[in-house]
């Protein structure tokens, strides 16, 4: 009787487009037109691994919405005076979620398994893509079952939020020794729903994990009794089932409909608000412009090379840009590199470029920059806001041309810095302002690192040093101000928008929020 109960379970997960299978159980739908290759969380690179992931796995710790460190299963840490030794202490209640592999019985997670799943993050037979965040661990291991340690060969504040990516989820080696190299289809963890249901490219189902260790207001997480995950890949279908109803929420929106689903403000169309409800949410991503500065130029008249990037700035009206091009999706990029969103972030307005033709004029005039040419470079996706640059620029008297470049050979080109202008974007790896500002450090300077417009200046390298050895958020969030303030005296780079999270939701659910990463968190959505 109970295996016929559970076959029938499977078949209502399995069709869950039908209105029966949505009146006895709580659903959730969404669909991933990219496809899922693995849920194994070492290989969870890219956002549809890592929603699907989310579901599955936890790590010591977690960020919440407001990006803050939350416990997970560390239930608390200790960081050492000189940074570089971190201790954590595991809850006691944490268990895998019940699988064959145990032989029918719960498992208790303990700081072993944290060992187990690190060592195998390094595996360089596995290959994982992930095995960049232990780059600075020096050594880990577990104290005793209820304490894990680890020793960093530098200081790094912001390593508390690398440990929160899912690359370093904790699996249990039972089930990694039983399914093998098919673990990541027969996934186990310990998060808020566990495997049930996989046929590529038709359908991921996910159970309710009745074991989860979290509560809200003294009731167990989490609320749904499922999620059900579509791969309709052609995203105008994809569209069209979120617009019947059919899935629950849509990411983001297609070019394609934008005007459709959005007013030119960015609001959502009243003909739609009936139906579902709109989330914008800052998005740790800057898209910017950036100068290569290495140049004889820059070495002969300093002063003028800055002057001329000033103008440009001053010259870019980033609200008309976003209203026009993007139906207001967005934030302008008048401040600095620090996307809206990370402490560090100038919300008052006091660094950077905002809208200004006349102090252009003036610039230009002073420093007789008149007829001044650039070229900028970019790729197609990014061709109409170039081309609005363009014309910005030409209005305050420079001349500026554009020209257009497969995304690999602009790539190329970038690192070789043989591009004098061209167009960038930065999604943080993790929500640290350290991941911008390590952009423009000395050490970085391409082809070595990241730093493509060889932006070099020694306070800044300083207050870098400085920042990575100060563990007090606020402390550091005022040091990292102070860099991006640094930084964009000398114009290096022409800060366009830090971009939105836009989330679409069905009025069927309540509890779902946003956050500047993008991270999919069912565990208290509830379906009414």
């Amino acid at each position: 009787m109970k295996k016929l109960l559970f076959i029938l379970f499977v078949i209502l997960i399995a069709s869950c487009g039908r209105k029966d299978s949505d009146a006895n159980l709580k659903i959730f739908k969404y669909n991933e037109s990219a496809g899922i290759l693995s849920l194994d969380p070492i290989y969870a690179k890219d956002q549809p691994h890592i929603w699907a992931c989310n579901q599955l796995y936890n790590s010591l710790v977690a960020f919440d919405d407001d990006m803050n460190v939350v416990p997970s299963v560390a239930k608390s840490w200790d960081i050492s005076e000189d940074g570089k030794t971190y201790t954590f202490l595991l809850r006691d209640d944490v268990f895998f979620h019940n699988d064959s592999c145990f032989n029918g019985k719960s498992r208790r997670v303990v700081a072993s398994d944290f060992e187990f799943s690190f060592n195998r993050l390094l595996d360089r037979k596995l290959s994982s893509p992930g095995t960049w965040i232990f780059g600075n661990v020096d050594s880990f291991k577990a104290l005793n079952d209820s304490v894990i340690q680890v020793e960093l060969k530098e200081a790094f504040p912001a390593f508390l939020g690398i440990l929160s990516m899912t690359y370093a989820s904790v699996v249990p080696h039972e089930a990694v020794e039983c399914y093998g190299e098919n673990f990541g289809r027969h996934p186990v963890g310990t998060g808020p729903f566990k495997f049930q249901y996989w046929k590529e490219g038709v359908r991921l189902v996910m159970r309710k994990n009745p074991d989860y260790f979290e509560f809200e207001n003294g009731e167990r997480l989490p609320y749904l009794d499922a999620v059900s995950v579509s791969f309709l890949i052609d995203k105008q279908v994809a569209f069209m089932e979120f617009v019947k109803g059919k899935t629950d929420f849509m990411s983001g929106v297609d070019a394609r409909y934008k005007d459709e689903l959005l007013t030119r403000d960015g609001f959502l169309r009243s003909k739609y608000e009936d139906k579902f409800y709109l989330i914008r949410e800052p998005y740790l991503n800057t898209e910017y412009l950036s100068f290569y500065i290495d140049t004889q130029e820059e070495r002969d008249n300093k002063e003028r090379a800055v002057a001329l990037r000033q103008a440009v700035n001053y010259s870019i009206d980033r609200e008309k840009m976003l209203r026009y091009l993007r139906n207001g999706i967005g934030t302008p990029g008048n401040g600095g590199i620090i996307p809206a969103g990370l402490p560090g972030y100038d919300s008052l307005g006091h660094i950077g470029y905002a809208f200004n033709q006349q102090k252009s004029f003036e610039i230009i005039e002073k420093y007789n920059l008149q007829g001044s040419e650039i070229k900028l470079y970019t790729t197609k996706d990014y061709i109409d806001l170039a081309k609005f640059v363009q014309s910005s620029v030409s209005d305050v008297g420079l001349a500026c041309k554009v020209e257009e470049m497969m995304p690999a050979a602009l790539r190329e080109k970038r690192a070789q810095c043989s591009l004098p202008f061209f167009r960038s974007s930065w999604v943080a790896d993790y929500p640290d302002a350290e991941n911008y500002l390590s952009l423009f450090t000395t050490e970085n300077f391409a082809p070595k690192g990241p730093n493509y417009t060889h932006y070099s200046n020694r306070r800044f390298d300083a207050l870098y040093e400085t920042a990575i050895s100060t563990n007090d958020l606020k402390k550091r969030a005022e040091i990292y101000h102070e860099m991006d303030s640094l930084m964009m005296t000398e114009g290096p780079v022409v800060i366009l928008f830090y971009d939105e999270v836009l989330r679409f939701v069905n009025k069927r659910v309540s509890g779902f929020n946003g956050n500047p990463v993008n991270l999919l968190n069912l565990k208290t959505v509830k379906i009414d």
